[in-house]
């Protein structure tokens, strides 16, 4: 744990030499990835100060903990709140029990519901929740009732996910035999519309809903690419046309930071086209969607199809100079998005 405190803090000082850092305000911080709760509150602490200090980050900047039920006490929380951090995710996934060991989850649904309390207690009054939908044995009843428990925690924020089986994974090697057929996981991301939207938490990209003024001001910077710096192991940042990824590995990342070198593993960068593509299919991402000329431009001799035929299917819809994807084009918003990169 010291290594990587260590090179977490000299790999933020380096970016913090560059001559722009510090130029333009940071709006966010996002402790994320693997389970970054499991850090002392102290080193986390240490890491805002570093941040506001050295690379800009706002004074009333969001500052989100991302974190599994498991093991969570209000003394840890509100350690945590004490140091800085302004925003709780909590992965609660689902409300099984059974259905959480099959996904391999180390927590149980009671210690799910307390730890949303302990969050409370602690004093953070921006909570978001992330669900799973289209899990192995999940009914639609199944689902329903754990949306309408989770909403009647009344989180600020909530994400929903359907299972996607990721090669590597024990479920990409071999899918259950019992996974939701395509119509029930489109009933299920309905019902989730239908219910998170009679309890005031307004959809405002694909997957995530937010009561009024919660809106995850980290995540639409990604939606709207923006710039944003990735710091330690498998963290990935975008500077300007740069993509980068960092070396997942905690010891080869400490080692290549200690080292005095960059701890990157990859980098690309953008063609102009790729950032057009790039650019589009992340606006269109949010229910604010994207200008009108984007769209037309991007299709343009180039593409498939005409935004007229993505109205005709009722896939994309204009709203004054913007363009939207409907909401039958929200549920196959994969194949659209294939079509216009």
């Amino acid at each position: 744990m010291a290594l990587l405190a260590a090179a977490l803090r000299a790999e933020l000082g380096r970016y913090a030499t560059l001559p722009w850092a510090g130029r333009v305000p940071a709006v966010s911080l996002f402790f994320g990835g693997g389970t970054p709760s499991l850090l002392p509150p102290d080193l986390i602490g240490s890491l805002i100060v570093a941040a506001r200090r050295q690379l800009g980050l706002d004074a009333d900047a969001e500052v989100t903990l991302e974190a599994n039920p498991e093991g969570l006490d209000r003394g840890a929380l509100a350690a945590f709140r004490q140091a800085g951090v302004t925003r709780f995710s909590l992965g609660v996934q689902a409300l099984d029990d059974h259905l959480l060991r099959r996904l391999g989850r180390e927590h149980s649904a009671r210690e799910a519901r307390a730890a949303f309390a302990a969050a409370r207690i602690a004093g953070f009054d921006n909570i978001g929740i992330d669900l799973l939908y289209g899990a192995p044995g999940q009914s639609l009843a199944d689902w329903a009732a754990t949306v309408d428990e989770v909403i009647a925690w009344r989180p600020e924020h909530l994400s929903a996910y359907a299972l996607t089986l990721e090669p590597g994974t024990p479920f990409g090697r071999r899918a259950p035999a019992d996974l939701p057929d395509e119509e029930v996981q489109v009933a299920q991301f309905e019902r989730l519309e239908e219910q998170a939207a009679a309890a005031g938490l307004e959809r405002y990209e694909i997957s995530n809903f937010a009561r009024p003024g919660f809106r995850s001001r980290h995540n639409l910077l990604y939606w709207r690419r923006e710039e944003y710096i990735g710091l330690g192991p498998g963290a990935h940042g975008a500077l300007g046309r740069v993509r980068t990824a960092n070396l997942r590995s905690q010891t080869r990342y400490a080692a290549a930071v200690r080292a005095g070198a960059w701890p990157i593993e990859r980098w690309e960068r953008l063609t102009d086209d790729q950032i057009d593509g790039e650019r589009l299919v992340l606006g269109l991402r949010l229910a604010d969607g994207v200008p009108r000329a984007w769209v037309e431009t991007r299709l343009d001799g180039r593409r498939p199809r005409a935004l007229a035929d993505y109205l005709a299917a009722d896939l994309l819809q204009v709203r004054g100079d913007r363009v939207a994807l409907t909401s039958r084009g929200v549920l196959v918003s994969d194949a659209i998005f294939a079509e216009l990169v």
